[in-house]
């Protein structure tokens, strides 16, 4: 997944969660931020910034929006994609690839966003032997190299999984497909000081049968792809 008209910038400020105040080419600029989460521990003043400008302003109110962070660890610069609309184009795009053929071979179908139940789901994927339903969750809180999600509590969240799995108690395959959007995490856990209902739901929906997946991603100016497997772990 490429960004167009790509440039890096310095955060300054959030005055809410929709926007953020960076500079850019020595002008101060209103940033629309692609990620309604809390991200605190990503958006540190003065921290790099990567901004992707819209080619026409005629009815934004901003004129960039705010894709990537650059976040000061122990090990040093980890690139953050902080795109919440990133990660289903990335499974889109994944599914396309060698090893997403081998995670999902032989499928007939691709859908998006497929109202199942009384939620709607990230994707229904079909082979020769029925449906296959997915819901993808992006991840961008990290600490000391394990990934958690969420980063804030989320009863649609758990909503999802409480569908998937009645999904697989019914004998039908679901699937929580976790991209972690930054590289080099050693896990991904429900973050339960945060959201135990989520967490529990996900324990739950494991144990009924809902496949659970964890990929990585690659990350670099102007460009982010799903790279490798990741452990979820739920202790």
């Amino acid at each position: 997944m490429i960004y167009l008209n790509y440039k890096t910038g310095v955060f300054l400020e959030r005055p809410n969660r929709f926007i953020a105040k960076v500079e850019c080419d020595d002008k101060i600029l209103t940033a629309h931020v692609k990620n309604t989460g809390r991200c605190k521990e990503l958006l540190v003043p003065g921290c790099k910034v990567g901004l992707t400008f819209s080619e026409t302003t005629a009815e934004r109110k901003t004129p960039c929006d705010l894709v990537q962070v650059e976040k000061e660890t122990a090990d040093g610069i980890l690139k953050v994609n902080m795109d919440s609309q990133a990660p289903n184009k990335l499974v889109e795009e994944f599914l396309q690839t060698d090893e997403g053929k081998r995670l999902f071979p032989g499928l007939k179908a691709i859908r998006k966003e497929v109202v199942c139940g009384e939620s709607r789901l990230d994707f229904c994927l079909e082979d020769e032997f029925g449906p296959i339903w997915i819901e993808v969750k992006g991840c961008t809180l990290e600490k000391n190299g394990f990934c958690l999600f969420p980063d804030a509590p989320t009863i649609r969240g758990t909503k999802h999984l409480n569908t998937l799995k009645g999904l697989a108690q019914s004998g039908v395959r679901a699937v929580v497909f976790f991209v972690i959007q930054m590289s080099g995490m050693k896990s991904i856990s429900p973050n339960r000081a945060t959201d135990p209902d989520f967490s529990d739901a996900l324990a739950d929906a494991a144990k009924a049968g809902v496949r659970l997946i964890g990929y990585d991603c690659h990350v670099t100016d102007g460009a982010v792809s799903i790279k490798s497997p990741v452990p979820v772990v739920l202790a």
